[in-house]
C-alpha cells in the first residue's frame, strides 16, 4: 500500500519541476524514487512473507524452588503434601522446523521444551500417590510420565538419574518417598516447572507399630457400595448422547480417563494390600414397609437418555419401560440400578485382580415425605426413606389389629417372597431371560442376581438377604416362622443355579442372629433352623460398631458381635 501511495506522489512532485534526466521526464523519475521509498515501508511493516519465523523461544528459565535444610514431611493416613526438587536435568530445547523452501507459507521453527527433575515428597515408606496437581488444577499422572518410589528400603536407582549422573553417582533416596518426571513437557504450564502437590497415603509404620494397629494391611475384605448407579460398575466407558456434538460421560470422572469402577479397583489394591475378598453390593428398589404389598423393582434414573455402547437392561427390563427412581426437587434420590453387562464387567475384573467375590443384592426403600401410605407400626404415613429391616406385616406384631400369628400372616409373607424359581432363568443368549410369573419379588430379585453370576463365571459367596430383622420375626398360623422357612427354600433355589462351590448365607442384623425375644418372658431360636440347613455355609453379621479408642473397653450395656 505504501509503495503505490508514495508512487503517486512521486510522480506527481516530479512532474511539478519538469524538464527530463537520462531522456527520463520528472514525473519518471519522482515515481520511481517513491516507489522505492514505499517498498522499504511495506516490507517493515508488513513482511516479505519469506523471512524465517522462531515461535515459542524463551531466553529465561525458571524452576520450582528448593530449600537447602528444608524439613522433610512426616505424615500418617491421606494427606496432600508439596515437594521439594531434590534433582533436576537442565532444560532440554527442541526446535521443530515447517514450512520453506518452495512452501506456500515462511519456514517456520517452533520451539518447546522439557526438563526430567526429582521431587522428594516425605519420608518413610508410602502406599500410593493419587490426585497429582499443578499450580491447583488436578491432572492426569498417566500424562506426566511420572514414576513413584514409595520409600522402601529397598527401592533402587532410577535409571533416568543413574544415565545422567553416572554409575555410582546416583543415590537411591531410600527412606524417602519421591517421584520422578521424566522428559517432562512444560508447554502447558507456560514453560515453566509447576508447583507440584500430591495426595500421599501413608500408613503407620516405625516405632508406632506396636502401639498404632496398621489397619491399611490388616483389612482383609471389603463391601463395594453405593450399590446404585446405572454404569457405576462398568469397566468400558459410556457416555450418555445429549446430540449436537455434547456427551456427557456417566462413568468416567476423573482426569487419568480411567472408568469409575476401574480407577476405585486400582485404588483398592494400591491401598489395603491385603484385601482378597470384595462384597459387591447392587440395589433395587422397595416401595413399601408392608411385606404384602411391597415390590422390589430395578429402577432407572431418568428413560430419557441411554447409555451409548451399552443399552441399560436389567432382569429383561429396558429403560424405555423401567420405572425411575423417586425425585426430590426435580432429581433422583439415588442412582439407578447398575446395569446386568456392567455387574457381569465388574464380576470379571474383581476375578482378574485375584479377589473373591461375595455377591449382595441389596434392597434400598424409597418413600419420601409425603407418601400417604398406611403405616404399619402406627404412624400417620410411612417414615421418609426407611429401614428395609421396617418391612413388616400390614400392622406390626404387637400392635392392635396384627394378623400376626394367623394365616393372614403367612400370605403376607408369601407375597412378598414370590413364586419364581431357579427354573425360571436361562443365559443361553448371553444375558439373563426371565421366564416366570410376572411379579416383583424377593425370589425374583435374588434369583436374577445368581442367573447373573452363573453368566459372569460364578461368584465366591451369595447372600440371599440381608437384615429383614421384622420379617423373620412373623409368626404364621402354625406358630412357625414363615420367612425363615421362604429363606431356606429360595437358598435352595440359589444353590440350584450356582453350584456347591459357592458359599450361600444370610447377612443377619447384629439384634437379629442370636434369637428373638418378644418381651414376655420368652425366647426363639427363630433363624436356627435357617442356619443349620444344608445349603447355608455360614452366618453373616451386619453390624456398625461404634468407633473406640485403643486405651478405652466397650460399654458393657452394649453387645458387639464380629461381622464376618
Amino acid at each position: 500500500m505504501a509503495t503505490i501511495l508514495l508512487a503517486a506522489a512521486g510522480a506527481a512532485v516530479g512532474a511539478g519541476f519538469g524538464g527530463t534526466a537520462l531522456g527520463l521526464s520528472g514525473a519518471v523519475i519522482g515515481r520511481a524514487v517513491g516507489a522505492t521509498l514505499g517498498r522499504v515501508l511495506d516490507q517493515r511493516l508488513l513482511g516479505q512473507g519469506s523471512a524465517a519465523v522462531e515461535v515459542g523461544r524463551i531466553d529465561r528459565f525458571r524452576i520450582s524452588g528448593a530449600s537447602e535444610g528444608a524439613a522433610v514431611g512426616r505424615v500418617w493416613g491421606r494427606m496432600r503434601l508439596p515437594g521439594q526438587v531434590i534433582w533436576a536435568t537442565r532444560f532440554a530445547e527442541t526446535a521443530t522446523r515447517s514450512g520453506g523452501k518452495g512452501a506456500p507459507r515462511p519456514a517456520t521453527t517452533e520451539f518447546s521444551y522439557s526438563i526430567s527433575l526429582a521431587i522428594a515428597i516425605c519420608e518413610g515408606e508410602i502406599t500410593r500417590i493419587g490426585r497429582v496437581w499443578a499450580d491447583g488444577t488436578e491432572i492426569s499422572a498417566e500424562s506426566l510420565n511420572m514414576r513413584v518410589y514409595t520409600g522402601a528400603q529397598t527401592q533402587q536407582v532410577d535409571p533416568k538419574i543413574a544415565a545422567v549422573e553416572g554409575d555410582g553417582m546416583a543415590p537411591a533416596y531410600r527412606g524417602t518417598a519421591y517421584v520422578v518426571f521424566e522428559d517432562l513437557p512444560l508447554a502447558q504450564f507456560g514453560n515453566r516447572v509447576p508447583q507440584f502437590n500430591f495426595e500421599v497415603m501413608r500408613p503407620a509404620q516405625g516405632e508406632l507399630i506396636d502401639t498404632v494397629p496398621d489397619l491399611a494391611r490388616s483389612v482383609r475384605a471389603v463391601a463395594l457400595i453405593p450399590g446404585t448407579g446405572e454404569y457405576a460398575l462398568a469397566t468400558s466407558r459410556v457416555h450418555y448422547d445429549h446430540g449436537l456434538g455434547e456427551s456427557i460421560s456417566a462413568n468416567v470422572h476423573s482426569p487419568g480417563g480411567e472408568t469409575d469402577f476401574t480407577a476405585s479397583l486400582t485404588r483398592l489394591g494400591e491401598e489395603l494390600p491385603n484385601c482378597n475378598s470384595v462384597s459387591l453390593v447392587v440395589s433395587w428398589f422397595g416401595d413399601d414397609l408392608r411385606a404384602g404389598e411391597c415390590r422390589l423393582r430395578p429402577k432407572v434414573e431418568s428413560r430419557d437418555l441411554d447409555g451409548v455402547g451399552m443399552p441399560w437392561v436389567v432382569s429383561g427390563v429396558s429403560r424405555a419401560v423401567a420405572q425411575e427412581v423417586a425425585r426430590l426437587e426435580g432429581r433422583p434420590i439415588y442412582g439407578g440400578t447398575p446395569a446386568d453387562a456392567a455387574v457381569i464387567e465388574a464380576i470379571s475384573a474383581l476375578r482378574v485382580a485375584g479377589k473373591s467375590v461375595v455377591f449382595y443384592p441389596f434392597i434400598l426403600m424409597e418413600q419420601l415425605a409425603g407418601n400417604a401410605l398406611p403405616d404399619p407400626w402406627g404412624g400417620l404415613e410411612q417414615a421418609r426413606l426407611p429401614w428395609r429391616g421396617r418391612i413388616t406385616l400390614s400392622r406390626a406384631p404387637g400392635l392392635e389389629g396384627s394378623p400376626d400369628g394367623t394365616a393372614v400372616a403367612d400370605a403376607e409373607v408369601a407375597a412378598f417372597f414370590g413364586t419364581a424359581s431357579a427354573a425360571d432363568f436361562s443365559t443361553a443368549s448371553g444375558a439373563v431371560a426371565y421366564a416366570g410369573p410376572e411379579e416383583w419379588t424377593l425370589r425374583r430379585f435374588v434369583l436374577h442376581y445368581a442367573a447373573l453370576c452363573r453368566l459372569a463365571g460364578g461368584v465366591d459367596g451369595l447372600c440371599i438377604g440381608s437384615e429383614m430383622v421384622n420379617l423373620t420375626r412373623i409368626r404364621g398360623v402354625a406358630g412357625g416362622f414363615p420367612a425363615v422357612a421362604e429363606f431356606r427354600a429360595l437358598a435352595a433355589e440359589v444353590r440350584a443355579l450356582l453350584g456347591p462351590e459357592c458359599k450361600i448365607g444370610y447377612a443377619a442384623d447384629w439384634s437379629e442372629y442370636f434369637g428373638f425375644q418378644p418381651g414376655d418372658g420368652d425366647i426363639f431360636f427363630n433363624l436356627d433352623p435357617l442356619w443349620a440347613d444344608a445349603n447355608i455355609d455360614f452366618v453373616g453379621i451386619d453390624n456398625s460398631v461404634p468407633p473406640f479408642l485403643p486405651d478405652l473397653t466397650p460399654p458393657n450395656h452394649g453387645v458387639y458381635p464380629i461381622v464376618f
